[in-house]
C-alpha cells in the first residue's frame, strides 16, 4: 500500500483546510482503517481521527466539533475537513492505513496556522 497524503498549507486562524489520503497499490483494496496522526515540533505524534471500514469514526478530544472524516471507497481516499484552525493545530499531518496485516503510513502533509 502506497499512502500520498495532500492538501496542507499555511492559514490564519480560524480557516479550514481539507487533507486527502489517497491510497494505491495491489493491497490498497484490503485497507479497513485509516487514520490521521499530527506531529508538532519537538512533540510526539498523536492521534487526530479515524475511520474504519464500515464508516466508523473516532476523534480526539482536540479535534472533536471541528475535523470531520469522510471516505471515498471508489478513490480510495479519505478527507479529513479541518474547520476553525488554531495555531495549536500547526504539526506535520500523516495518515495511516491498517490491514489484516500491518500497517503503512503516508509521508505527512504540513500544517501551519498563524494566528
Amino acid at each position: 500500500v502506497q499512502l500520498q497524503a495532500s492538501g496542507g498549507g499555511l492559514v490564519q486562524a480560524g480557516s479550514s483546510l481539507r487533507l486527502a489520503c489517497a491510497a494505491s497499490g495491489s493491497t490498497a483494496a484490503s485497507i479497513n482503517t485509516v487514520g490521521w496522526y499530527r506531529q508538532a515540533p519537538g512533540k510526539q505524534r498523536e492521534f487526530v481521527a479515524s475511520i474504519s471500514g464500515l464508516r466508523t469514526t473516532n476523534y480526539a478530544e482536540s479535534a472533536k466539533g471541528r475535523f470531520t472524516l469522510s471516505r471515498d471507497a471508489v478513490k480510495k481516499t479519505v478527507y479529513l475537513e479541518m474547520n476553525n484552525l488554531k495555531p495549536d493545530d500547526t504539526a506535520v499531518y500523516y495518515c495511516r492505513a491498517d490491514t489484516r496485516r500491518s500497517f503503512f503510513w503516508g509521508q505527512g502533509t504540513q500544517v501551519t496556522v498563524s494566528s
